[in-house]
């Protein structure tokens, strides 16, 4: 397991989630992790767990200051940054769009969108000197298709993939690659919470999930750390500016395939069938 041996990286939103999945899978694979989290206590519990290989550090992903020392923390602990993984998010405002709070609507921004653009900054801070690294942002179903998520977080996520585009054609020349994973429905505490109001109720989130899956399993952190594995290892070392979708198919499949069920007919000019 030595996909990222040798390799530092920060994970913002690493203490929890997708992002806990993301920490645990790059450890497994060689990482050394700064877990860069808002979650203290859970965050610093990880850390510990880990031992030498992670360290924890508050993150305010909304705070520039506070993005840049979890960057430092990896460079003055481990030495150096390979892979920033922009993670850290939530659903934010939701409502019908005239009656959207203003103030909530801001305060999702700052998290879904500054925080992924403060992230990129500071990483590229560090990895243009080096001329390496790799950067992963998450993005979402919601990016990809309208009336997946609320309002905001759909716009968020679609700015997301346009950022992710546009510094990947900055950051290309100085040997750093950007991209950017859509996890579709992933079983999670913030997952939980939406779909019943609970967040510790995982096991009626994950036969939710499972139920509306195409492939009639769930997604699981893991399936999404995955991704941010291949996109953070040199096996994706010609790709860049791209969206992995991770959604069980759901925005490139999308019908539930009734014609595939039917006997073999040609439907011709109005509907008339004629039987192979």
């Amino acid at each position: 397991m030595s996909r990222l041996a040798g390799k530092i990286a920060v994970i913002t939103g690493g203490a929890s989630g997708i992002g806990e999945g993301t920490v645990l899978r790059f450890v497994e694979e060689g990482a050394r992790v700064v877990i860069a989290d808002i979650q203290d206590e859970p965050g610093r519990a990880l850390a510990t767990r880990l031992g030498d290989v992670a360290r924890f550090v508050h993150t305010d992903v909304t705070d520039e200051s506070s993005i840049a020392g979890a960057v430092d923390e990896a460079v003055q602990s481990f030495g150096r940054l390979d892979v920033m993984f922009n993670n850290a998010g939530i659903v934010g405002a939701v409502g019908r769009i005239a009656e959207t709070d203003t103030d909530q609507w801001d305060r999702t921004v700052s998290i879904l969108l500054r925080g992924v653009y403060l992230g990129m900054k500071h990483a590229a801070r560090v990895m243009v000197p080096q001329k390496s690294g790799a950067i992963v942002s998450t993005s979402s179903t919601a990016g990809i298709l309208g009336g997946l998520g609320p309002h905001c977080y759909t716009a968020c996520k679609h700015a997301v993939i346009g950022l992710t585009k546009s510094v990947a054609s900055e950051l290309a020349a100085s040997g750093i690659r950007v991209n950017a994973i859509s996890p579709g429905n992933t079983v999670s505490a913030m997952t939980a919470g939406v779909v019943t109001g609970d967040h510790t109720a995982i096991d009626t989130v994950t036969q939710h999930i499972t139920a509306g899956s195409l492939l009639g399993i769930p997604g699981l952190p893991v399936d999404i750390a995955n991704a941010a594995v291949y996109l953070a290892s040199e096996e994706s070392r010609y790709v860049t500016g791209h969206t992995l979708v991770v959604d069980a198919g759901q925005t490139t499949i999308g019908g539930n395939g009734r014609f595939h069920q039917q006997p073999a007919t040609l439907i011709r000019e109005a509907g008339v069938r004629e039987r192979a």
